[in-house]
């Protein structure tokens, strides 16, 4: 990307977003940053490579170790996540240079000759990476610690010095999200992330964790653009009334710009967008929702979109999945980019181990910005080792027992190969659903029973079991 265009992207703007009247950017996000000014994010880049050459001379790439874990999740966690997407793994990437530092990166195993595009070459050849999310932290961590500077400093200004974070799970029974809710307040977040599930009735878990709720935890709702009945605002109206409810994400099909400015005016609660179909465009523009979340984009993206949502003065969090070296780069851009300033989520919460000696915990929903040159994390080698040899119990299909008020049972198949069906079922072509049928679902795993091997054989022939009960 040409940096005149960059220059475009992120001219100087006095930013105030105007979303004063939705409380999730009060109570989430704490006071906005009013009338401060953007800066170009390449020169915090610039400076700190004057300042590598100088404390350093050129710096280069010479070797990069890939180590693959597995990390269980926490313990009341374990049942529901294994259920949904099974063991979890990643890569965690060390980057050495020849002056003996090392930089930190993770996220999925990257070919070959991606690995092999970065060696011989220096970090700061990699600012704005459009190549590889797992190693541009590296390259951001070692660009730091050259330079003897936090990584926020790399994109320029510090904006925050407090990170609002949120905490994630999955749609289970009521009795389990209430749980929830109660081990995460207790552990320091203020904000939930779940996708709705039409295998369980989203109100009765509405009324189990609004029971337990300390005052002023909020659920942001991910309804992952699935048509409840073919009409989600509805629905969206009548969630909006819990004193819990916090914020939608995906309501609607985000090509439906004017559906969404039609919802944003009849919901008193933020509106957001995960992605955009219209490439944050027309819907940007158009003020379609009250704010974005950037997911699983590549670093130059992020910084474009960045620029873009300060002009626009339009709200937006970056949602990067990992442990605690992805928490850490997350934290650092979201302090660094004027308009990130709604909760962000990168999931390690879920998990009870990692691969660093620092972990970023939240204060009443906050993570403090890391002050310490790089990321501000550092590797912890036995953990690394131990998780290197972890072989968590896998989880083969099950069978997902939902039973009805009126006693009329469903069955049909789970399985974490094909993690999205208990979120999005209309794959599959089965049967119409929503989030608010009166229903329950268990899950019923092989115990080797010939009822059960009855029921797995009718669902592989039928597709779906739908019966009545006497």
């Amino acid at each position: 990307m040409a940096r005149s265009l960059f220059s475009k992207i992120y001219r100087p703007v006095r930013c105030q977003l105007p979303l004063h009247r939705r409380r999730f950017l009060t109570t989430g996000v704490g006071s906005l940053v009013a009338g401060t000014v953007l800066t170009t994010p390449w020169s915090g880049a610039i400076s700190a490579r004057e300042a590598s050459n100088s404390a350093h001379g050129p710096i280069r790439i010479t070797d990069i170790e890939t180590h693959d874990i597995k990390v269980g999740y926490l313990d009341w966690l374990q049942y529901e996540l294994n259920h949904y997407y099974g063991p979890s793994q990643r890569t965690i990437y060390v980057v050495h240079t020849d002056n003996g530092l090392y930089g930190l990166g993770e996220g999925e195993r990257e070919p070959p000759e991606v690995i092999q595009k970065y060696i011989g070459t220096s970090p700061f050849d990699w600012v704005g990476d459009d190549t590889s999310i797992p190693l541009c932290k590296a390259m951001y961590d070692l660009m730091g610690k050259a330079a003897d500077v936090p990584v926020y400093k790399l994109f320029g200004q510090r904006h925050r010095r407090w990170i609002p974070v949120g905490s994630w799970t999955v749609s289970t029974h009521p009795d389990h999200m209430a749980d929830t809710v109660k081990r995460y307040a207790a552990m320091g977040y203020n904000w939930l992330k779940y996708h709705l599930s039409p295998m369980e009735n989203v109100f009765d878990q509405l009324d189990a964790m609004q029971e337990v709720a300390p005052e002023g935890f909020k659920i942001l709702f991910d309804l992952t653009r699935f048509h409840h009945y073919g009409h989600n605002p509805d629905l969206v109206e009548r969630i909006a009334r819990y004193p819990i409810a916090g914020a939608f994400e995906d309501p609607l099909d985000t090509r439906d710009v004017d559906g969404y400015i039609d919802l944003r005016n009849r919901i008193r609660l933020p509106i957001l967008i995960h992605g955009s179909a219209l490439g944050h465009s027309f819907d940007v523009l158009r003020r379609a929702a009250d704010g974005y979340i950037i997911g699983h984009n590549k670093l130059n993206q992020v910084m474009q979109r960045a620029g873009l949502f300060a002009a626009a003065r339009v709200p937006f969090m970056i949602q990067w999945v990992g442990g605690q070296i992805t928490r850490a780069m997350t934290t650092h851009m979201q302090a660094a980019f004027q308009a990130a300033s709604l909760p962000f989520h990168s999931d390690c919460e879920t998990w009870k181990s990692d691969v660093t000696n620092e972990r970023l915990e939240p204060v009443n929903g906050f993570l403090r910005v890391p002050e310490t040159p790089g990321l501000g994390v550092t590797l912890d080698h036995a953990q690394l080792d131990r998780l290197k040899r972890n072989q968590p119990a896998p989880q083969g299909p099950f069978i997902l027992k939902t039973r009805f008020k009126n006693g009329t049972m469903m069955f049909n198949m789970g399985n974490p190969a094909d993690a999205h069906f208990m979120v999005l079922p209309d794959g599959r072509r089965l049967i119409p659903m929503s989030f608010d049928a009166p229903l329950s679902t268990e899950y019923w795993d092989d115990d080797g029973t010939a009822e059960y091997k009855a029921m797995f054989a009718r669902i592989k022939s039928e597709g779906m079991v739908l019966e009545r009960t006497e």
